[in-house]
């Protein structure tokens, strides 16, 4: 399989990378294009000419979209289109990672890949926008949906990630304020990584929620950081209400791998397992 892989620097593309080297992976950067440049990009992923195109790139923002609309609705549809039919044209795969930010909260259950969207804000609105797209316009693709990513690139300092930022503040022994009346589940990009090998050896083509299993809230995923970090950090839980920002965030966004399971291809393992995992890494490779 050739893929070609948009967002290679990121911590998703950055795990992808070594999941996949068992095929050839053309890794692009923005150095390499802006996937606003639709000229650009079509001229580059046509001369590597792959079987898959795996795009992770977005505006994601969140806070930013809301008063960069055009710019979250370029980079998160209207590119995306772009993908579609470059995809098409190379009769390629397309694989395109979207979020649980596309659901509204008001569920009392995990979102399976059935439920109904109903997004909150300008972000979740533009990544709804680009799922259509792909899934009117796309011939053979894998849509994906994930929630709450963190990966060993964003500890190397590459944009960062929640896991970071939380033990950046105790370090700076800041006090630290975290929601706890937002729930989701965490995931860690190498189980995702994983994920997408897994399915990309089928055609099992459609819309799959791909998250680690479990859930919990941004404090509880905070407490649990801390535990495993062994850091004594001041940390108190408040809520959406008190802790205001620009975009609305749903309350609960947790997804179901509803189609994985019903395949028997789910290995998403638990979210506190993960995070475990995620700390070895660290350690393993002198970033603790």
């Amino acid at each position: 399989m050739k893929i070609a892989l948009l967002g290679a620097n990121g911590q998703l593309g950055r795990d992808l990378q070594q999941v996949l080297s068992d095929h050839i992976v053309v890794p692009f950067t923005r150095d390499d294009f802006d996937v606003l440049d639709h000229v650009g990009t079509r001229a580059a992923i046509s001369e590597a000419r792959p079987t898959v195109i795996l795009n992770t790139t977005a505006y994601h923002r969140v806070d930013d979209c809301e008063s960069n609309v055009e710019m979250a609705y370029q980079a998160n549809a209207l590119a995306v289109l772009n993908l579609v039919r470059i995809a098409n044209d190379l009769e390629a795969v397309l694989v395109h990672i979207s979020t649980d930010y596309v659901f509204d909260g008001k569920s009392l259950v995990p979102y399976t890949e059935e439920s109904q969207p109903m997004p909150l804000s300008v972000y979740g609105n533009s990544k709804l926008a680009g799922e259509y797209l792909v899934r009117s316009g796309a011939r053979k693709y894998f849509l994906i949906r994930t929630s709450g990513l963190y990966g060993n690139a964003g500890s190397r300092g590459r944009g960062g990630n929640f896991v970071e930022t939380m033990l950046a503040k105790a370090r700076n022994r800041e006090g630290i304020q975290v929601v706890n009346d937002q729930v989701l589940t965490p995931t860690y990009t190498v189980d995702v990584a994983h994920q997408i090998a897994a399915i990309l050896a089928t055609a099992h083509y459609g819309l799959f929620h791909m998250t680690n299993e479990g859930s919990c809230s941004w404090y509880e995923f905070a407490l649990r950081i801390f535990q495993l970090a062994g850091v004594d950090a001041d940390v108190t839980p408040t809520t959406s209400d008190l802790y205001k920002t620009p975009a609305i965030r749903p309350r609960y966004s947790v997804l179901e791998n509803a189609r994985l399971k019903s395949l028997g291809l789910n290995r998403m393992r638990n979210w506190r397992e993960a995070l475990a995992a995620y700390f070895h890494g660290k350690s393993a490779v002198g970033l603790g």
